[in-house]
């Protein structure tokens, strides 16, 4: 729904789609993102497929749909399409990351972060439970290692399920809320701090949060890295009020 309400939006460029593993395999989320591109009315958006993956530790539990997109998918991989996106409208770029990281995290090791004006990520449960287990949300789990790299790279904001779980809404849903994080930043509150992910053991997955509220007397895992902000609350109203209208126009 994300994905359609950024096509719904005028005012948006899409420059491409780029595709990992998730709640289905890489090469499903490629053929998804072909279908809605086409469906949407714009088969001439880029999709860019990962060739690099990593393990998944989901089962998908989605059935294929029989019916095929009639475009192709980018020749470029996933990262390799991000870097040259950025490179090319640098300062310019918003990337939405709606599953696993590991696009983000391989794009990069070729200092994306340096030239990328936001990242707006689904992912996280600071101070909360997770939803896959007590310790993890389904997107770092999918591949820790690179969600870490992301977290400690400065990208600058973080819409996590916390905002979910205190909104006393169970309406709001996931992925249009994420794209109201990179479009509507004026409705949630933003707390700043260092993050980590645990990627080892039986918390691995766990996203992990200096909030600043102590002054370390000596360096540590935690000092060094620029703080980003992770969206703590929500203003429920004006977010579903702004997916409403984008879903409603013709």
């Amino acid at each position: 729904m994300a994905i359609l309400m950024a096509f719904q939006s005028p005012e948006l460029e899409i420059l491409g789609l780029t595709t990992i593993f998730g709640n289905v395999s890489t090469e499903d989320a490629t053929r998804n993102a072909l279908l809605l591109c086409e469906i949407a009315g714009c088969p001439d958006v880029l999709v860019a497929e990962e060739r690099t993956t990593t393990y998944c530790r989901l089962c998908s539990w989605f059935k294929r749909q029989p019916s095929l997109p009639e475009s192709k998918k980018s020749e470029k991989s996933a990262s390799e399409f991000l870097v040259d996106k950025v490179s090319e409208y640098p300062g310019e770029v918003c990337i939405l990351a709606l599953g696993p990281l590991t696009n983000l995290a391989l794009a990069i090791k070729r200092l994306l972060c340096s030239k990328v004006k936001r990242v707006v990520i689904l992912g996280g449960s600071f101070f909360a439970l997770g939803n896959v287990n007590p310790a993890a949300e389904a997107n770092i789990y999918g591949d820790p290692e690179a969600a870490d790299v992301e977290f400690t790279s400065g990208a600058n904001i973080d819409v996590g399920i916390n905002i979910k779980r205190k909104s006393n809404d169970r309406n709001l849903p996931a992925r249009p809320r994420q794209f109201c994080g990179a479009r509507q930043a004026g409705s949630f509150y933003l707390q700043e701090g260092s993050r980590e992910v645990e990627t080892q053991g039986i918390c691995v997955g766990h996203t992990l949060m200096d909030q600043g509220l102590k002054k370390w007397n000596s360096s540590n895992p935690w000092t060094g890295f620029s703080p980003i902000s992770v969206a703590w609350t929500v203003n429920v109203e004006e977010v579903l009020n702004y997916i409403n209208g984008i879903l409603k126009k013709p």
